[in-house]
């Protein structure tokens, strides 16, 4: 494949063999992003388990300090008692047996779904649409909880919640090109720290291998892991 005058132009920025520290890389990667809208900053973590063995899976949320940047479109699925909470709070969606039928149908236009332990067992129906799409409440996410108000607006202000797949590999977008490095520094020092703290007891070795930061369509960046200690 032919590499265009852009691509050559973006590559020969990046230095071969060297590992940025994050503030570098943070700079950085608003040179090596020629998109004509506002591209998400992504950050992939490598880690060293097997997350085939229940006691190596690595999942959990972080709210990060800048947020995403994203406009998270917010669903409650909830008892009629709970609807002005979810809607003062700020939620996109609010009801239940309405959005249940609409899921059913195909309907999954939503980043977050956010429910109570009571509706559960009617939204359990719906795991073979919203299992494979990550949108399935999880109380260790706290998306199934009887705060809810709460609970929107931790989502709405750059809550997210991640899990390890199945190459040990953390993915997760930690912002937008047009912050500024700072922001983008302590939003991955931020979610970086919540990974280690998360570190399997059974896990052995390096831990964090590598760490990439990246935008959309851009090449990644390597990462000193050094850096985040």
């Amino acid at each position: 494949m032919k590499l265009t005058k852009n691509r050559k132009n973006v590559l020969g920025k990046i230095e071969a063999n060297k590992a940025y520290s994050i503030q570098e890389a943070a700079k950085l990667v608003a040179e090596i992003t020629t998109t004509k809208f506002d591209a998400s900053v992504d950050i992939d973590v490598r880690l060293g388990v097997d997350p085939r063995k229940a006691n190596q899976m690595v999942r959990g949320v972080v709210t990060l300090p800048h947020g995403t940047g994203k406009d998270v479109r917010v669903l409650v699925l909830c008892t009629p008692d709970k609807e002005n909470e979810a809607k003062e709070a700020g939620a996109d969606y609010v009801g239940l047996d309405e959005y249940i039928d609409k899921i059913k149908g195909g309907w999954t236009d939503i980043d977050v779904i956010i429910t109570m332990p009571t509706v559960m067992a009617k939204i359990g129906a719906l795991g073979r649409v919203l299992g494979p799409r990550g949108l399935m409440p999880n109380p260790k996410s706290g998306t199934v909880t009887m705060e809810i108000g709460t609970a929107v607006k931790e989502v709405k202000s750059g809550k997210i919640d991640f899990k390890v797949d199945k190459y040990g590999i953390v993915h997760t977008s930690i912002g937008k090109v047009s912050f500024s490095p700072d922001k983008l520094v302590e939003n991955a020092q931020e979610f970086v720290n919540v990974i280690n703290k998360l570190k399997p007891t059974s896990a052995k070795g390096t831990y964090i291998k590598s760490i990439y930061l990246s935008s959309t369509m851009s090449p990644g960046i390597p990462l000193d892991t050094k850096t985040f200690v």
